[in-house]
């Protein structure tokens, strides 16, 4: 692997991650296209999943394209769907060469591309910078492949791991410039998702908001029985920004038509116990075409979430206050038994956000992981 490759694929994964939260059901792709040293072109998937990274990099390149490389960030697709195969447009413009980290998940591409590219003679170099565009497309991954969308979990508690006082006091836990940045985590992401207890306590509207964003991520919230209120501010804007609702199969009829009525999107789960199966709500969201979630609790929901194997990334804001107690814990009963049971993550990153500590963690691959 050159120094040369690794920048320029280094970029075009930060290209890429421009449409991360825009872009579904479509992965999030970058494309840089390079010719005599000098980028020549530059893409990325748009709002929508189209046009793609490709395309839009060759549109800039024009004619400079011809001869040059391309650095793409996922396998070009070589079937036909909304747009035609960006392979077909790479070979038209003349491209000789393609550097791409990994081979494309979805079974309509799945090696077709690189082997179309090849045929035609053009030069493909593979694996660069792997790790890193898995990580950026895992969602992508795992909703072709296991047909459910990537889940992060994010917690924002006291030092001692409460989420609100004992009386229901919960605003707010940490400062402004850690609220922001759970804005800015939230536009990464293709939803936002809550559970019902949440939804009636906080009344959220669970937007994003203060950072420039237009497009909003849909809005998920999980009630088995519908016993939300209706008027709250996510009824008061269903019809503005996409709500959906996960209830179980014997909700209310008449609380299904009021949902409907506003705006709601009604999505029937699956009952497990006393909760909706966490596993079939995340399938159904990964039928919907969701393949990033941004689950806010509360403790429940996050149990439940934990507790199937489902959390992918930890991401947690710390505050320098203890409630003790009597306080609300960020995550319910687990039922564990023995450490050996418990899920455990790799840290990623830790850093301080305006005076709170913020970490980040993702699914640990060692021997005591509970998988």
């Amino acid at each position: 692997m050159s120094a040369e490759d690794t920048r320029y694929m280094a970029l075009a994964l930060s290209l890429g991650r421009r449409g991360m939260g825009n872009c579904w059901p479509n992965p999030a792709v970058g494309c840089v296209i390079v010719a005599g040293g000098r980028i020549v072109g530059r893409g990325w998937t748009q709002p929508g999943g189209r046009p793609h990274a490709e395309t839009q990099a060759l549109a800039q390149a024009g004619a400079a394209a011809r001869g040059a490389t391309a650095y793409v960030t996922l396998e070009p697709c070589s079937h036909h769907g909304a747009t035609p195969p960006c392979c077909d447009a790479l070979i038209a413009a003349g491209i000789a060469r393609v550097v791409a980290p990994l081979q494309d998940s979805d079974p309509r591409v799945a090696g077709q591309g690189f082997e179309t590219l090849r045929k035609h003679g053009i030069d493909v170099r593979t694996g660069v910078l792997a790790e890193q565009a898995a990580r950026d497309h895992a969602g992508f991954f795992l909703r072709t492949e296991q047909g459910r969308p990537l889940v992060t979990l994010k917690l924002a508690s006291s030092f001692d791991g409460r989420i609100a006082t004992g009386t229901g006091e919960s605003k707010w836990i940490t400062g402004p410039q850690a609220r922001r940045e759970v804005h800015a985590l939230r536009a990464r992401h293709d939803a936002v998702m809550v559970g019902a207890g949440t939804a009636r306590a906080d009344d959220p509207s669970l937007t994003v908001r203060d950072i420039g964003v237009t497009r909003q991520p849909v809005r998920v919230v999980v009630s088995r029985h519908l016993d939300l209120p209706l008027l709250g501010q996510l009824a008061r804007t269903a019809g503005d920004v996409p709500l959906w609702l996960c209830h179980g199969h014997g909700a209310d009829i008449e609380r299904v038509k009021a949902w409907e009525g506003l705006g709601a999107t009604l999505i029937p789960c699956a009952v497990r116990g006393v909760q909706l199966n966490a596993g079939d709500v995340l399938q159904q969201l990964g039928q919907a075409g969701l393949t990033r979630v941004f689950c806010e609790g509360g403790s429940a929901l996050a149990a439940s979430l934990l507790a199937a194997d489902l959390v992918d990334e930890l991401v947690g804001f710390g505050a320098g206050l203890a409630i003790g107690a009597e306080g609300l814990p960020a995550i319910g009963a687990l039922g564990l038994g023995r450490l050996a049971e418990a899920p455990r993550f790799d840290l990623l990153e830790t850093r301080e956000v305006g005076g709170d500590a913020m970490q980040r963690w993702t699914r640990s691959l060692g021997p005591s992981a509970a998988r």
